[in-house]
């Protein structure tokens, strides 16, 4: 298949191949093989907004507990944690469009994934669902016993979530049960244990979840009434916004009450205003008419957690070299 070139000479993807919510720019379609490219798509290794949303939390909690030691972050942890991330991210995702792919391919922003556009066959999918879980797997080998089995056991969550659109409003309370994970896999791994300060960023990463995959089915909300599929977006309805400030602010307590209870320093506290004012510049600017805007929200919150992230670390750097 020819594929159109841009202005440098870079190949892009083409209509046919390319999905509304991802980037037909991204640096991976320079370099992968036409054969590669319906996998690429079912990791959703064109769409890194995900993986970072898995990971931050992970990140999150791994520094909240070397911080409430007065220790620098555990750097291997971080490049572990990055590469679980974008496994189990895609496996998440191949097993979620195996679900749904009869779904998908009726919902205008999803009809293009591989398996509802029929470019790869479920059978295809499952094996490559089995190699991404084996790579999850080794790195989860790679932490103590104890973090192992908290890894393990959000499997529950991960395997529940694609059915929770079927029978309840709050499919997105399901998805920030497996996505917010991270906020006690961090800490195990670190401390071989959990304690108030992992359960609470946990919750707290829970909260954002909601509130912005709340953000992000805005986007469905039209296709999702004809076929029926529910969403914390279509219950809220006209009070999306005061909702999502609701599960924001709940979300900026929970982060500050772990704070508190792992006893760092004022540069997790500046990150954590930084991460709050975020928030509510997205609350402020969501308009439930603008699915382009939905996106760039949605896609934001990369850049919110990572603000968090860099307090939290900083302060036990800090604290380390003092």
């Amino acid at each position: 298949m020819t594929r159109p070139a841009n202005a440098a000479g870079t190949e892009r993807t083409t209509p046919t191949e390319a999905l509304p919510d991802a980037r037909p720019d991204h640096p991976i379609w320079r370099y992968a093989p036409p054969g590669f490219r319906p996998y690429i798509q079912l990791a959703r290794l064109d769409r890194p907004i995900g993986w970072w949303l898995l990971l931050l939390p992970c990140w999150w909690s791994s520094a909240l507990a070397t911080s409430s030691l007065g220790l620098a972050p555990n750097l291997l942890h971080f490049l572990l944690l990055l590469i679980g991330a974008v496994a189990m991210r895609g496996a998440g995702s191949t097993y979620n469009d195996l679900v749904d792919r009869d779904i998908d391919a009726r919902v205008e922003r999803t009809r293009n994934r591989p398996l509802a556009s029929r470019r790869l066959r479920p059978r295809q999918a499952l094996v490559f669902l089995v190699l991404e879980c084996l790579v999850g797997l080794a790195v989860l080998l790679c932490f103590n016993w104890f973090a192992i089995g908290v890894g393990l056991s959000s499997l529950v969550f991960v395997v529940i979530y694609p059915f929770m659109k079927r029978t309840t409003s709050w499919p997105q309370a399901a998805l920030g049960l497996a996505f917010a994970w991270g906020g006690l896999m961090g800490w195990a791994a670190i401390m071989g244990s959990l304690a108030w300060p992992a359960f609470l960023i946990y919750a707290a990463a829970i909260l954002w979840t909601i509130g912005y995959d709340t953000i992000y089915a805005l986007q469905d909300i039209r296709d999702d009434s004809i076929i029926g599929v529910r969403s914390t977006a279509r219950l809220f309805g006209a009070s999306v916004r005061p909702a999502v400030a609701m599960l924001f602010a709940g979300a900026i307590l929970l982060t500050e009450a772990a704070l508190l209870t792992a006893r760092v320093g004022p540069l997790a506290q500046l990150g954590l205003l930084a991460f709050a004012a975020h928030l509510m510049w997205q609350v402020r600017a969501i308009d439930p008419d603008d699915q382009r805007k939905a996106l760039l929200l949605f896609r934001s919150n990369r850049d919110a957690g990572l603000l968090l992230f860099a307090g939290i670390a900083l302060d036990g750097l800090v604290a380390r070299i003092v």
